[in-house]
């Protein structure tokens, strides 16, 4: 029998994909189960939105450009614009959510045994997305005692090295929910340009801000 490759033999498995046969299993046993393991949307859709899917006049569902639409990509870039985000509709690639953006990004820039540097605790799928570019995550440790802030500037000099091509962070984190400062994200912004870095930001949970004297800044 064929084996599968290398790749897809070093690929983890989701950790939070794991757990749903067993949480299955304990319902059909009748015990309470409480889902944590998985952030699953309980927002209602924008009526709109809805009307819109209901009402749509097309015979034929073609495929879309590469890119997205432009229409989209210049309503994102105008909303993001807004948000003091210097963006053109030209720079954005619409994806099938913000695990593929990552993988496009990631697939896009590392080469095989090449290092990505990771905040840690962090999402457990970036494990997967970086071996499905066949590179080498190298976590440096965020601490509960200081909160969970950004790992020293000192830290992350320790973990460079020549096979280093990008620094990855959530922001705010998945899943400490600690939301870097304008501080820490220009102390990062410097750290790349010195080494030659890419620094990938995952801003999915950008809107998800609780306190009024917080505030988000983008990459």
């Amino acid at each position: 029998m064929p084996s599968i490759s290398i790749r897809g033999q070093k690929i983890p498995e989701s950790p939070i994909r794991k757990l749903a046969p067993y949480a299955e299993q304990a319902k059909l046993k009748g015990h309470k189960v409480y889902h944590l393991n998985i952030g699953q949307p309980d927002i209602k859709s924008p009526e709109i939105a809805i009307e819109a899917i209901k009402n749509i006049n097309l015979d034929i569902i073609e495929y879309g450009p590469s890119a997205g639409y432009e229409s989209y990509r210049k309503k994102l870039a105008f909303f993001y614009t807004n948000q003091n985000v210097r963006v053109s509709f030209d720079d954005i690639m619409i994806t099938t959510g913000g695990s593929e953006a990552l993988l496009f990004a990631l697939g896009s820039i590392m080469d095989p045994e090449d290092e990505v540097i990771i905040p840690e605790p962090f999402y457990a799928n970036y494990s997967a997305f970086a071996a499905e570019s066949s590179a080498r995550v190298v976590p440096v440790i965020s601490n509960i005692e200081s909160g969970f802030t950004l790992p020293t500037i000192a830290e992350f000099e320790k973990a460079i090295t020549s096979k280093t091509k990008a620094i990855l962070i959530c922001n705010p984190n998945n899943p400490t929910g600690y939301l870097y400062s304008e501080s820490e994200i220009n102390q990062l912004g410097e750290l790349v340009r010195k080494h030659d870095l890419f620094l990938i930001a995952d801003e999915v949970y950008r809107e998800f801000i609780y306190d009024d004297r917080d505030k988000h800044f983008s990459v």
